[in-house]
């Protein structure tokens, strides 16, 4: 494999990373903080989704250790996901919905440029990324249905 472009996966299986770490500790803290009887679903629905984004961290972390990188600390990763911090209303879930849908199609948009990076180079971390793709494409239409329903009820 040509080293610049080994670099280049690599540090962007390290931001694909950090972006899953942060998804888990947002989702975590809003499972848990969301009330009302209209939470529950959502609540239940982020609890569930994150032990998934942990997985797919654990499994980018392999990947980037096999190609020879460095797995980040907590003080190397970047965070940036001020739209899915807890809400100062825990009643507010349309925020937190449109909270949710925003990374997963982060996530999406950087998986999909992983595949690129991938092709003809590194088919393993390609195929990889493909699978943890297609469970955040899931994730993110799970959350559009929501907000369809919470905005019709408006």
């Amino acid at each position: 494999m040509h080293k610049d472009k080994l670099k280049k996966i690599i540090a962007e299986l390290k931001r694909a990373y950090a972006m899953e770490l942060e998804t888990v500790q947002n989702y975590l803290a809003n499972s848990i903080d969301l009330d009302g009887v209209r939470a529950e679903e959502i609540k239940k629905s982020l609890a569930a989704d994150i032990p998934e984004e942990l997985r797919h961290a654990m499994t980018l972390a392999r990947r980037i250790k096999v190609l020879g990188g460095r797995v980040p600390g907590s003080l190397d990763l970047e965070r940036d996901q001020q739209y899915l911090q807890p809400a100062a209303d825990s009643t507010d879930l349309i925020t937190i919905i449109k909270g949710v849908i925003r990374p997963e199609g982060g996530a999406i948009r950087q998986n999909e440029k992983l595949i690129g990076l991938c092709e003809q180079v590194d088919f393993v971390t390609q195929d990889l990324v493909i699978g943890i793709l297609g469970d955040e494409q899931e994730h993110r239409r799970t959350f559009v249905g929501f907000l369809t329903e919470f905005e019709k009820r408006k």
